[in-house]
């Protein structure tokens, strides 16, 4: 997926669209962050919601650093920043989304939990002061939002929505939805979906959407032609990148969405559908414990110098370390 000038552009986007909509979000992790970018880009004025004024300031400082580094890259100029950060808005206090007309759950837990009780909850606080219009939306990508609705006194107003990294510049939603979501729902996040620039992929029920569903066997599976002795994670990655066209090849893509966020991921499938496809990989656990994340600890398939990436060499099961065994 190529990216483009246009795509961070405020010209066509911020031009008082927002229609009397109002975004909520709770939980301004990393992928919060571009979300929230994202939709005060298109003219939305968004609220977040996180545990403590250390995080409130942390997020605002992150996406102001994402933002700096789209005026380095791509011409934004500090006005675009100022009206973008203008936008945004952090706050500890549930009361203070209770205006909102659509509000985005994508709280950042550290390892995927049978049931998600704290979704559950969160669902549960968002609906105790917001309006009986408002949809309430989780980013969770495997998870059956059925599993949360359940929890709220309107279900017909939960709806799943996925968006994919890089929040900005990926052309696609996939909206899932549970049996229980009104068409008035479906509307709505339609329409919100059109004010973000994006195309809805229609999803039905089902957990992992169709994006993690594709990705997670061919990373797995990657794994183990590495595992086997079958080629590089260069080569590999050059096989799909150049003979299927792919932006990324899978241990290039592993590395981007995190090996500690994949596991999860995995985790969520294989519970759902106990399938080995999705069962983590023996060497994706043993990069993770490592701390071998990705691109966001410096070193994963790939290490990463100064965002550059560097081929490893060594031992696949170390991926570059030298092993001392006494």
């Amino acid at each position: 997926m190529s990216e483009k000038l246009e795509d961070y552009a405020l010209s066509k986007s911020v031009q008082n669209q927002d229609g009397g909509v109002k975004a909520g979000l709770v939980g301004c992790g990393s992928m919060g962050q571009e979300i929230a970018i994202l939709i005060s880009k298109s003219g939305i004025e968004v609220t977040f919601v996180e545990l403590s004024d250390y995080r409130i300031a942390n997020a605002i400082r992150k996406m102001e650093a994402q933002i700096d580094d789209a005026i380095s890259h791509w011409g934004l100029t500090a006005g675009d920043k100022r009206a973008i950060m203008s936008r945004i808005t952090g706050t500890t206090n549930y009361d203070d989304i209770a205006d909102c007309t659509l509000v985005i759950e994508a709280i950042n837990t550290k390892k995927w939990v049978p049931n998600q009780p704290t979704r559950k909850d969160v669902f549960q606080k968002i609906e105790r002061v917001v309006s009986d219009d408002c949809l309430i939306v989780s980013n969770a990508s495997t998870i059956v939002i059925s599993d949360l609705a359940v929890v709220l006194k309107r279900p017909c107003r939960a709806i799943g929505v996925h968006f994919i990294s890089p929040v900005l510049t990926t052309k696609i939603i996939e909206v899932n939805r549970c049996i229980n979501t009104s068409e008035e729902a479906i509307k709505k996040i339609q329409r919100f979906t059109r004010m973000l620039g994006k195309d809805i992929i229609k999803v039905y029920g089902s957990p992992g959407n169709i994006s993690t569903r594709l990705i997670v066997p061919m990373i797995n599976e990657a794994c183990e032609l590495l595992m086997e002795g079958v080629s590089t994670v260069a080569e590999i990655d050059k096989t799909m990148k150049v003979g299927y066209g792919m932006l990324r090849g899978p241990f290039s893509l592993a590395d981007r969405i995190g090996l500690d966020k994949l596991t999860k991921w995995m985790e969520g499938l294989y519970n759902e559908y106990g399938d080995v496809r999705y069962k983590t990989s023996p060497l994706i656990r043993r990069m993770v414990r490592a701390g071998m994340l990705g691109r966001k600890s410096g070193e994963g398939f790939y290490y990463y110098d100064n965002g550059k990436k560097v081929e490893k060499n060594g031992s696949v099961f170390q991926l570059g370390h030298e092993q001392k065994l006494f």
